[in-house]
């Protein structure tokens, strides 16, 4: 069976002198395509199983090749390829869309990014199942699938957020760049903003992005003072660059005191401003506790030296599971937020979603914690 399809129609006007002649020149060409083409033939993989290493991440994981489909004429076709965790595929998840080719080259890192949004856990093996859809004009219209073919993959976790540390003669590990250097805490509801509310000393600080690293390293070469607020743009040194100036900036040093300083990494800008902190003492003790905890003992958290009220513990094993803050008193904080947020007394279980070596650490004035995993 054949349909019909339109392929250009023109008008052609022409005027001459004070005379206008309207020509139409229609040069309409028509074809017919077939309603039941031949699908797409997804060629078998030469493996069935593939384990993915995140330090290969930009190496070529695997080749997807197939026969053409055919709607009875030459035509530029549409091609999708499609990843599911199912056969039926309920989700499916984009692999790539090309237009006259018929074979797609994934990476480590781009597979794993598919075997992720499909729902597959991390450091398991799980089956993904793929597919390859035609289709035609840029409306994708008369959709064909291929056969369906699975393999077995090993993920590796993709870690989305980056981790920010303060360094200073302001803060408590001085000018040492690796010295457990207190992390910012990111914004729950922005990745890209990050804060830190607590105790400054007199004196001035950067923020680091690696300990141990002095680059990337983030500063300011401006800013003001108003109304007992600091603010201006921020500057980085990627790395063979000029380091930037310190914050608040080179010439007004803040006093010491409780500040909360703002970093936003999308607008580049930062503000230092009096923190106001409440009038409540920090726990006697904290640990962390749950089913998370990889060998099922509470951890104990330190509270830094020079801020009683921030809390942190290294190199903790955490497994898929929840964990909570518990005070002395058998108060338990949490939240329902994975890696970083805000706790609160009953606030729910924090979900371990990947097991690894953690450092955590938690405000007991603001309930911010972060989860930073060690060797993900």
């Amino acid at each position: 069976m054949k349909k019909l399809i339109i392929k250009n129609t023109y008008l052609v006007f022409l005027g001459l002198l004070s005379l206008f002649v309207n020509s139409c020149d229609d040069t309409s060409e028509t074809f017919s395509i077939d309603t039941n083409p031949t699908a797409p033939v997804l060629a078998d993989l030469n493996f069935s199983e593939i384990e993915l290493d995140a330090n290969n991440a930009n190496n070529p994981a695997m080749t997807l090749s197939w026969e053409d489909a055919d709607y009875g004429q030459q035509l530029a076709i549409n091609y999708g390829v499609e990843f599911s965790s199912d056969e039926a595929f309920t989700e499916t998840v984009n692999g790539g869309s090309l237009t006259g080719k018929n074979a797609l080259t994934l990476s480590v890192g781009e597979l794993n990014s598919i075997a992720s949004e499909a729902g597959l856990n991390p450091f398991e093996w799980g089956t993904l199942y793929a597919r390859v859809v035609s289709s035609l004009g840029s409306q994708k219209s008369e959709q064909v699938y291929s056969n369906v073919i699975d393999f077995s993959v090993y993920p590796f976790f993709n870690y989305p957020y980056k981790e920010y540390y303060l360094v200073g003669n302001a803060t408590a590990p001085g000018w040492d760049n690796n010295n457990n250097n207190p992390p910012l805490f990111r914004d729950v509801n922005d990745p890209n903003i990050y804060s830190y509310s607590g105790n400054f000393v007199d004196g001035q600080f950067k923020v680091l992005e690696f300990p141990g690293l002095w680059q990337p390293q983030w500063g300011t070469n401006d800013g003001t003072l108003s109304n007992g607020v600091y603010a201006g743009s921020i500057d980085v040194n990627p790395g063979g660059g000029t380091d930037p100036g310190t914050f608040p900036n080179n010439n007004t040093d803040a006093t010491g005191g409780s500040y909360t300083f703002t970093i936003n990494f999308t607008t580049k800008e930062y503000t230092l401003t009096t923190f106001n902190a409440p009038n409540t003492p920090s726990p006697a003790s904290l640990s962390l506790e749950g089913s998370g905890v990889k060998d099922g003992a509470p951890k104990a958290f330190t509270a830094l030296p020079s801020d009683g009220h921030i809390w942190y513990v290294n190199n903790v094993r955490l497994k898929p599971g929840t964990i909570n803050f518990v005070t002395d008193s058998g108060s338990a904080w949490g939240s329902e937020v994975a890696f970083g947020g805000i706790a609160t007394e009953n606030g729910g279980d924090i979900p371990v979603i990947v097991e690894a070596d953690y450092n955590v650490w938690f405000n007991d004035l603001t309930g911010q914690y972060i989860f930073i995993p060690l060797d993900l």
